[in-house]
Formats: C-alpha cells, structure tokens, sequence
C-alpha cells in the first residue's frame, strides 16, 4: 500500500498553540475516550452531520448563543453511556482551576461527542467519569498516539454489508502551517463505510468481500445493486476535533467546523448516513497572534480532516475479540490476499 509522502510527517493536533490531547484506553474491552484540551480556552463552533448524532453541551457553541469559549471537548466510545466521560472531565478542569469565572466558581465547558463500539468486545464497559478524569490527567502538548487508543480503541469500518466483513478504525491526527498559523485535526473514525485515500479515491480500509480476504469497495457494489445489510441507525460514527491558534471568531469557528465535513466525505465513503452520527468540533486558541483569510483557513481544515481520517486506519492495528469477531487493518492487507491469510491465521 503507497502511503502519501506528507502522511509520513503528517503533523499533529497538538502543534496548535495552547491544544493538549490525553487519551483514555480501557484494557477490560476495546473501547475508551481522547480529550482535547484548552486550558486557556478556546472559541468554539461545532457541525453535524450524521443522522444520529450522540453529543452533549453543543447548543451553547452556536454562534448567537451567549459562551464564547470551552474548556476541552471530550471524545468517547460507549455510545449514548459514553457521554458520562465529560463528566471527569469537568472534575478534572475544576480541580486543575480551570474554566469560566461565574462569580461562585470556575464552571469547565466541555462539549463532548460519543461513537458506537458496543458491538466490539463486552458492551457493559463504557467510558464512564473516571475515564474522562484520566484521560485529562494524561492530556500533554506532545503528539498523541494514534490507531488503537482512546476514543477509537473500539472503532471499526467498512460495516454496509455487516460486521462480520468489518475492519479496525481507530484514531488519526494530523496539521499543517502556513504564514505561522496551524490548523490541526483529530478524528476518530467508526464509519459505516470505507476510508478512502483522499488524493487517489483510493479505498484504504472498508467493507471486505465474503471470503474476507478482499476489499469490496462499497461505493461500487451498492451501485452494482449489491443489498446492504440492516444496519441499526447511529451504530457507527466519525468524530473529531479541528483546533487552530488564528485568531478567529465564534461565527468563523462554526464556519470552521462546517467546512471541515468536506474532509471527511473525501475520505469516507458513503458518509453522513442515517446509520453515523458524525460530528466535527473546531476550537480557535488564538495563540499564534496571527489571523488568516477563511479561504485559507477553511482548505486547510479540509484538508487535516482527510488526512488525520486517512491516519485512523493507517495507525490501527487488526484485533480478534473474545467473542471472535475479526478485524483486520489496514496493514493486514499490504501486500493482497495472501499477506491478508496470514494475518488472519496470526489471530
């Protein structure tokens, strides 16, 4: 499998002035919660997509409405149960003095937005507030580790035509800088369909065939009239963060986060399907000191979103779990079916 040149340093979140990131892995099952954090605070702005979204704490980020910045956002599997993480996180902010000043106390706002991962592992481990707090605890300015941690500990893609022709998605991240303004993304991909190669249309992990050993490309079989399999709505879901340090308003920061799903429908393919629950947050530090055009800086948000989209699967690694569920990665299947084999006697 070719991998982009700029994908081998793709930059991450955390080269955004005054953007930590903190994961929160649970080793009982596949599942766990990333936030990424502003201490200082950040201008928010948030988008979504999907048809059945799992969020919390988004309705104070519109532009007309009164709070102006947050505190972190908070990222979790678990689905709808997940969102108990942002809980922590708000207990670790306050123990930590940070927050917004409301005379009696500093409140933390922490947006949060959850992914389904129930069906990978035992389903009665959740992210809960402990989670949260200990993924705050372990939040730093140095690059995240990306793949199989944190939020996207239990994703999967690729599950149009079923869980059983599945594979591993996980956590991505990755910025880029121009004229000294960063614009950084992280996204954690649980879609229901494939991940795609945003420059080539290339399908990177996704929907395999019946022997499994095979992408299927689900783009072309649905349009050669290949039957989906049910799929329970909100099930699945890519959420994420896009941070930048320019100076940017509320309104911008919405912007920000609108423009940023372009992203993600070039790298996921079919995407926003009444099956996810896609949701992008956009944080604005204003830590550079510096402003940008919005033409400029909406490309480059774009633009992280594809790339850190690509980065999930290309850092996941393949799992088998108890319940015997397989899920190659992506690097299962360097090489075709035989590397592909091999993998799978390996689990």
């Amino acid at each position: 499998m070719s991998i982009l040149p700029e994908l081998r340093d793709a930059g991450s979140i955390t080269r955004v002035q005054g953007i930590e990131v903190g994961h929160h892995t649970d080793t009982r099952r596949p599942t766990g919660c990333t936030v990424v954090m502003a201490r200082a605070g950040a201008v928010g702005g948030v988008d979504v997509r999907g048809a059945a979204p799992g969020t919390r704490e988004t309705d104070l980020l519109h532009p007309t409405n009164l709070v102006e910045q947050v505190h972190a956002v908070l990222l979790a599997g678990g689905s709808a149960w997940g969102l108990d993480a942002a809980s922590g996180a708000v207990r670790w902010l306050e123990e930590h003095d940070v927050g917004l000043d409301v005379r009696y106390a500093r409140l933390p706002l922490v947006p949060a937005a959850v992914l389904f991962d129930l069906g990978v592992g035992d389903a009665r481990i959740r992210p809960d507030a402990a989670a949260g707090y200990a993924a705050c605890a372990a939040a730093s300015s140095a690059p995240p580790a990306e793949g199989n941690v944190g939020a996207g500990m239990g994703a999967c893609v690729g599950k149009v035509f079923g869980m059983a022709h599945a594979m591993k998605g996980g956590v991505g991240t990755a910025s880029v800088t121009v004229d000294g303004v960063t614009v950084g993304a992280l996204i954690a991909c649980n879609a229901l369909g494939d991940v795609l190669d945003p420059d080539t249309g290339r399908v990177i992990a996704g929907a395999r065939s019946e022997d499994g050993l095979r992408l299927r490309d689900t783009r072309r079989a649905l349009l050669r009239g290949e039957a989906p399999r049910p799929v329970l709505a909100g099930t699945n879901t890519t959420i994420g963060v896009i941070a930048t340090d320019a100076r940017i308003t509320k309104a911008q920061a919405h912007r920000l986060a609108v423009v940023s799903h372009d992203g993600l429908a070039r790298a996921i393919n079919p995407v926003h399907t009444m099956s996810d629950g896609d949701t992008l947050f956009a944080l604005g530090t204003g830590a550079s000191g510096k402003t940008l055009g919005m033409m400029t800086l909406a490309t480059m948000a774009a633009e992280v979103t594809a790339r850190a989209t690509l980065r999930a699967v290309l850092c996941a690694r393949g799992i088998k779990t108890a319940e015997g569920l397989w899920l190659p990665a992506a690097g299962d299947i360097e090489g075709g079916p035989f590397t592909l084999r091999q993998a799978q006697g390996e689990r």
